[in-house]
């Protein structure tokens, strides 16, 4: 396994589409498990591949309490089949907008079809902290971030702060 570099916005290859994947195999298998690894490094709690420059329909979540032990979940071609009318407001993050957090509102509940790691067929419904990650995780994989569901004023907000701290990173 490998932790791979998280591009940053504003990185065009987070705005890209992700094709959908032919089938789970080996490449891919190993994809996730790098997702994985890359994700518990950098603390997160899901992880896109078009976040690591890999643009395919594969997301990596584990929303357990970090006292607990791994809960992984791998998804290659997750689609939202079911939102709950109902909605919910989250404070996210993004391991690719760091260290900036805003309130989201998304639905309340999702039943989301995908492929498992042995390229099985699966169906899960989440709410919560889960159901927001793996809804959080489909949008990258759409090219969407979490600020683009945002105000346009407070994205601005959110887009300068990401630039500043890049600037002084980048001269220290």
């Amino acid at each position: 396994m490998a932790i791979l570099p998280i591009l940053v916005a504003p990185d065009p290859r987070l705005k890209q589409k992700a094709v959908p994947v032919a089938a789970v195999d080996e490449r891919i298998a190993r994809l996730m498990d790098d997702m994985l690894e890359t994700m518990y490094d950098a603390n997160g709690i899901g992880l896109a591949a078009p976040q690591i420059g890999v643009p395919e329909r594969v997301i990596v979540v584990d929303v357990r309490e970090r006292d607990q032990p791994a809960n992984p979940i791998q998804m290659a071609n997750p689609e939202i089949i079911m939102a709950s009318e109902e909605l919910a407001v989250c404070e996210e993050g993004c391991l690719s907008v760091p260290e900036q957090y805003a309130e989201v509102t998304r639905p309340r509940s999702v039943r989301v079809r995908y492929l498992d790691k042995q390229n099985e067929i699966r169906e899960i419904e989440a709410d919560g902290m889960l159901g927001v990650c793996i809804q959080h995780e489909i949008d990258h994989l759409n090219g969407t971030l979490f600020v683009d569901r945002l105000s346009l004023l407070k994205r601005n907000m959110i887009m300068r702060k990401l630039q500043k701290q890049q600037r002084l990173k980048a001269s220290a």
